[in-house]
């Protein structure tokens, strides 16, 4: 770590307390060379002028980024870092950087960051002011905005529709910088209706976990799904592909309207719609269906007509399979399949190869296709015969195919001028992997090997997860916006923690006879069962009594038992901020020691109770520095270790209270309970150094909880008011509503809050 700081250069006091933390997730997903250019990166960066934020920022966010679009772009990175640099927009990198991880885990590929790049590089040019035309001198109002409007803005836009969005923006407000501003930043009306008139289709980031899915459960495969933009190349559009960095997609497709071939639909002929998902499921399975049974060709000595018909035959072979093994995939490729018209194509001045082949692609995987020459209806035979006793292959394919080529090849296949109508289908890839060359080309460049963590190399800690925070005036979340470092807290004198519980014994002693009321009983009978673990003997002496009575007997003569248990986890999350280091009012003691007292009561409550149960602390220095300490978990026992590190609390910093509950809800709602609690022990205002605005913490704090109840986690704030502060019932209600107790008696802590857990958990 020593030599990657020396390598850094850098005297930012804040940099230096994360950077450890974030060597250890740069060295779990960058190889060698990318560790020391993600240094290198930093350095300039720190060397800007601009201070610790855009350093810090990069710092944080550069692994995650180049783990979704890989460290080969982090030069275009650094060049439109330069290119900001130079210009008066400066003040935009770190916004810029801030937003670069959750960008890029939308776009998922180099490419498509270019293609962002891009976007951004045009709207600074076009929106920098300049004084006669000659000297850029004022900054682009609308940039910073911008970047930090990125993610929500690709959350919902293509990136086609982003640069429609961003052209709207220029083209009308280019010259008005507070309109500018307010476009930028969604304020307008203009620019959320020109957002809504962009937004369509069905995102391939939306629905990659269904994707994923669908892969594994029907087609038992699995590959990294990346996206490509259709919009940026206007001479070739890209088609779907697959290598060994993914299955490439594009990333959107529109839900379509088709109309209903003849011969197929009701009296009408009425339209198919074929939605965005069912499009992506139908190319996914094309793929599926080449690398299950596809074979490559050596294709030196084929032509490019030869070429191209081995390959329609090729595919509808893998999709009649496809159709054999789920019938329902037929309905999907029929609607996507172009139908195209038997006279369509006139072989007089046009090459009618593609609408030949078009129409023996569709022919083959539909029976009802309607078509009359006889040499299409010959192959069409003949295709089927070769799969009615299996799987036929790609050797067989491509034998019929060239003897299909030999018996319709007419010299107006060699024009210039060919046929494209109802010859595209689009689901289908590019057949790429179908074909291989003696003479090797670029297409057979190897591909780095994924880097692992060398031999001998430590990591410290856990890398940081980041977290958004709410932004109340914008009415958004900023994305990624915290950098959140967990570890295990350290250690003390367990013998601290038994003292105070010795301390209390009469308040402990009290607790018990709560607790055993409380404490539910490990099994309960279930009587009149019909079917049961053991016979209920008064009612089996009840029933035959009946029967020799005559009278008909209760069948029910059974019973079982159940468990009577409680079933609740609790997170119990510690404030430990400065503020803790004062003297309770009327005590002799800090806050934080009757803190201490408090939880180690309420820790020996619930483990009496039986319940599941962990402690974390936490504070903040900024948002780039939230620590979250993990006392207990819930696989560890009450005992000397976690009381260790309890005696070892100690208060600091200040208290960013959002992204504590975010991670604290993340190890709370992977518990497999009917009722998450989560308890948070506080004695002031959300608050940290860097929010000037006293409201946006609490605000933050609000919408948290907010979203603990969306995952089903119940949010209860115990508040120590030791000063009795002005206001202190205003912002805990704000936040939590109704679901807080404020003790103004701090000294009452240690009894209080065991019986009040008791309360909340009857």
């Amino acid at each position: 770590m020593a030599a990657y700081w020396k390598a850094l250069d850098t005297r930012f006091a804040q940099v230096e307390e994360v950077f450890d933390d974030c060597m250890a997730e740069a060295l779990t997903v960058l190889s060698a060379e990318g560790v020391a250019a993600y240094l290198e990166a930093g350095r300039v960066i720190g060397k800007l002028g601009r201070g610790v934020e855009p350093m810090l920022a990069f710092l944080e966010e550069w692994p995650s980024t180049a783990q979704a679009v890989g460290e080969a772009a982090l030069p275009m990175v650094m060049a439109l870092i330069q290119r900001m640099q130079k210009s008066p927009n400066g003040k935009a990198i770190a916004p810029f950087l801030q937003t670069l991880a959750p960008v890029a885990r939308r776009l998922q590929s180099a490419e498509q960051l270019q293609h962002y790049v891009d976007v951004t590089l045009d709207f600074m040019t076009r929106t920098t002011g300049s004084i006669h035309g000659h000297h850029t001198t004022f900054p682009s109002p609308g940039l910073p905005e911008f970047f930090a409007q990125a993610p929500n803005l690709l959350n919902q836009l293509t990136l086609a529709g982003l640069r429609n969005w961003v052209e709207y923006g220029i083209r009308n407000y280019g010259t008005h910088p507070e309109r500018q501003q307010d476009y930028f930043s969604l304020q307008s009306a203009d620019a959320r209706a020109v957002l809504q008139r962009e937004r369509h289709g069905t995102l391939l980031v939306d629905v990659e976990r269904k994707l994923d899915l669908y892969l594994r459960g029907l087609w038992q495969d699995h590959d990294h799904l990346v996206p490509y933009s259709t919009a940026f190349d206007e001479i070739r559009k890209p088609v779907p592909y697959y290598d060994k960095l993914g299955m490439r997609l594009p990333d959107v497709y529109d839900d379509l309207v088709l109309p209903c071939p003849a011969g197929r639909g009701g009296a009408g002929g009425e339209d198919v719609l074929v939605s965005g998902l069912d499009r992506y499921r139908a190319t996914l399975a094309h793929m599926v269906g080449h690398r299950r049974w596809s074979e490559a060709q050596i294709a030196d000595n084929w032509s490019p007509f030869q070429r191209m018909a081995v390959e329609f035959f090729e595919d509808c072979r893998v999709e009649t399979l496809l159709m054999r093994e789920y019938p329902g995939l037929a309905r999907i490729f029929r609607a996507l399949h172009p139908k195209p018209v038997e006279a369509a194509c006139d072989g007089e001045t046009t090459s009618c190869l593609r609408h030949r082949l078009a129409m023996l692609s569709r022919a083959f995987i539909d029976p009802d296709h309607g078509y009359a020459a006889p040499v299409l209806n010959d192959f069409v035979a003949r295709f089927h015969a070769r799969l009615a006793d299996g799987t036929s292959s790609t050797s067989e394919m491509a034998d019929l195919a060239l003897s299909y080529v030999a018996k319709t090849r007419r010299p107006s296949d060699q024009f210039a001028k060919v046929h494209f109508d109802d010859t595209v289908v689009d689901y289908r890839d590019d057949n790429r992997q179908l074909w291989k060359f003696i003479e090797e080309g670029d297409e057979e460049e190897a591909f780095d090997a994924k880097r692992k963590i060398e031999p001998g190399e430590e990591i410290q800690g856990l890398p940081p997860r980041h977290y958004p925070e709410w932004d109340y005036t914008s009415q958004t979340y900023r994305p990624d916006w915290v950098s959140v470092y967990e570890g295990l807290h350290r250690s003390g004198n367990a013998g601290d923690i038994d003292r105070l519980l010795a301390k209390h014994a009469a308040l402990a002693k009290r607790l018990k006879k709560m607790l055993d009321l409380l404490k539910p009983q490990d099994k309960v009978r279930v009587r009149y069962q019909e079917e049961g673990s053991e016979l209920d003997l008064d009612v089996a002496i009840r029933s035959l009594i009946d029967f020799k009575g005559g009278a008909t007997p209760d069948p029910r003569i059974n019973m079982s038992h159940r468990s009577d248990g409680r079933d609740i986890a609790v997170m119990l999350l510690l404030d430990l901020s400065e503020s803790l280091n004062e003297k309770a009012a009327g005590a002799g003691q800090t806050i934080l020691e009757l803190s201490q007292e408090a939880v180690s009561l309420l820790a020996w409550s619930i483990e009496k109770l039986g319940d599941p149960f962990a402690i974390a602390g936490f504070h903040s220095n900024t948002r780039h520095d939230v620590r979250y300490f993990h006392i207990k978990g819930y696989s560890e026992r009450w005992n000397d270790d976690v009381k260790a590190r309890l005696a070892a609390m100690e208060a600091g910093y200040s208290t960013r209270m959002g992204a504590a509950m975010r991670h604290a809800a993340h190890y709370l709602s992977a518990r497999p309970a009917d009722k998450k609690l989560m308890l948070i022990l506080t004695d002031g205002r959300p608050s940290d150094v860097d929010a000037a605005d006293e409201r946006l913490l609490v605000e933050d704090a609000r919408q948290a909880v907010k979203e603990l109840d969306r995952q089903g986690i119940f949010a209860y704030c115990i508040s120590l008011d030791a000063q009795l502060k002005a206001g202190a019932d205003d912002y805990v209600a704000e936040i939590f509503g109704r679901q807080y107790t404020v003790i103004d008696r701090v000294e009452r802590l240690p009894e209080r809050l065991p019986e009040l857990f008791m309360a909340l958990t009857k």
